[in-house]
């Protein structure tokens, strides 16, 4: 088959979209450069170190900006206790007792009080808390508060890296799309040779 046999206007197209594909997966290698550098930075963070407080001077999305990092919180009110599949700082599977803590100009934040294998929520009389921001924007306690046991503590390589798999599927598609137009082609052009025999 040669290339002065091929219509234009298709080939035009599926070229285009086969070169959007290789962008997108060359995209997508970037990506997961930028992500992989963002959890190196996240697993460097001391979480040991004296806790931020979170208060009402906190503006926008300070959560993006604490990830990781230990804070404390004044929990002295809240709007109930709800729970949620978690897992203890043993490995254990269970549940996660989180409570929607209401701070002083601030949006409501959710704080992972502790791990149990009971899901009724426990009482609590509402305090201080310290803990980690995790990957989600909530504060794991620690300590675990409520009498609860301690829950596994947030992991910066928990957080998802994908894009190398999206650019892979972005190369496979392109791939994908120029075998099929030129099998099609192929196919095409020899039966018109063959009714032209």
């Amino acid at each position: 088959m040669q290339l002065r046999q091929l219509p234009i206007l298709p080939t035009i197209v599926v070229l285009i979209a086969a070169g959007i594909m290789v962008w997108l997966g060359v995209w997508q290698l970037g990506r997961a450069e930028e992500k992989s550098a963002l959890i190196a930075k996240y697993a460097g963070i001391e979480s040991v170190g004296s806790p931020v407080a979170i208060t009402s001077e906190l503006e926008g999305a300070w959560q993006d900006d604490l990830l990781f990092r230990n804070v404390s919180l004044d929990c002295s009110s809240y709007r109930g206790i709800r729970s949620a599949a978690g897992t203890s700082a043993t490995g254990a599977k269970g549940w996660a007792i989180i409570a929607n803590c209401v701070a002083a100009n601030l949006e409501p934040i959710e704080v992972k009080l502790g791990w149990s294998r009971n899901p009724n929520p426990p009482e609590w009389d509402a305090e201080m808390i310290t803990g980690v921001v995790d990957q989600n924007g909530r504060i794991v306690a620690d300590p675990p508060l409520a009498g609860l046991l301690p829950l596994a503590k947030p992991d910066p390589r928990d957080l998802p890296n994908n894009h190398l798999a999206y650019a892979g599927q972005w190369f496979f598609f392109a791939l994908t799309a120029l075998v099929i137009y030129f099998l099609a082609m192929r196919s095409k052009l020899a039966g018109r040779r063959e009714g032209e025999d």
